[in-house]
């Protein structure tokens, strides 16, 4: 039996345009409507025929719906679901894709009390941003982290967390508080960094006459994949979890000042034993299925492709 049979997605961008597509590969019988506040998204989800309907009013797109994704930036889900709230049927479970989730959780329950809610993160993306951006296979084999209240209805958790698995995410379910310390670690502060080096590049680019960007190597290439992401939704996160990204950020400025006075010494012993405790965690990544064995990343080295 389905989790749910009229599922509506509120951001019809990168991940709302393939949770569509997922539904429609795993799913085909749920009913897919869709709303965007951009017109030329709405329009482009048209043409691509992401859903059944697309709404031009937010609340047109979840008046029947029993499940409701809200796929926009985390700074605008408290506002947006606030909007919803006088069209939501009585039985809705509300969801989202929010990558913070204490402050996503509040912002639901103010919204929106006396909702069913069940906020959620699918650990999965790309740079790319945009409708046509999604595609079905994203969540294949992805982490959905479900971060419930704890007085939430458990069978309306359980249908979120069987949704998400549909779509091919393997799902864990923790606090919101802890979730936000994890990918503190794990995709903020990297993000945050990312977007500090290339930054760091540019205003050396009248130094270097253009030279760090003419003769890029694999490292920075893969620091400016990480910092062409969505600048809105990036935004958002570290104001949202500013907290526990501050923190994480503290702790790693000191571990760079450990490793700057390792180099400023002349200290092997502990660069290598630190290089060699890291590619340990690089391959733990790939023995779990978390990224791709393969050498350069499975990168194409087909000048065609």
């Amino acid at each position: 039996m389905l989790p749910f049979a009229r599922v509506a997605i509120v951001g019809l961008g990168l991940i709302g345009s393939s949770v569509a597509r997922a539904v429609r590969h795993a799913m085909p019988t749920v009913r897919l409507s869709g709303y965007d506040a951009d017109p030329a998204v709405r329009d482009t989800a048209i043409r691509l025929g992401l859903v059944d309907d697309v709404a031009d009013q937010a609340g047109a797109a979840v008046t029947d719906a029993d499940l409701v994704v809200l796929c926009v930036p985390v700074g605008a889900i408290g506002t947006v679901a606030g909007e919803l709230a006088a069209d939501l049927p009585s039985d809705v479970i509300v969801t989202d894709v929010g990558s913070c989730k204490t402050e996503v959780a509040r912002a639901l329950a103010e919204a929106i009390p006396g909702v069913a809610v069940v906020p959620a993160h699918p650990v999965a993306g790309t740079e790319r941003s945009g409708p046509e951006a999604g595609f079905a296979t994203l969540f294949a084999g992805r982490w959905c982290i479900l971060t419930p209240a704890a007085d939430a209805d458990s069978v309306a958790v359980a249908r979120v967390g069987e949704f998400w698995r549909r779509l091919g995410a393997d799902v864990e379910v923790m606090t919101p508080e802890h979730h936000d310390r994890v990918l503190a670690v794990t995709s903020h502060l990297p993000h945050l960094i990312a977007y500090s080096i290339v930054g760091t590049a540019s205003d050396l680019e009248a130094v270097t006459e253009s030279e760090v960007i003419k003769y890029s190597a694999g490292g920075f290439r893969d620091f400016t994949r990480i910092a062409a992401s969505d600048p809105t939704m990036w935004r958002d996160v570290f104001l949202s979890n500013r907290e526990a990204v501050l923190e994480m950020l503290g702790r790693f400025s000191e571990d760079l000042a450990q490793l700057q006075r390792a180099i400023r010494w002349g200290d092997g012993d502990a660069l290598f034993d630190l290089f060699t405790r890291t590619r340990a965690i690089r391959r733990s990544i790939v023995e779990q299925g978390q990224d791709d064995a393969r050498e350069d990343f499975g990168r194409s080295h087909d000048p065609a492709v």
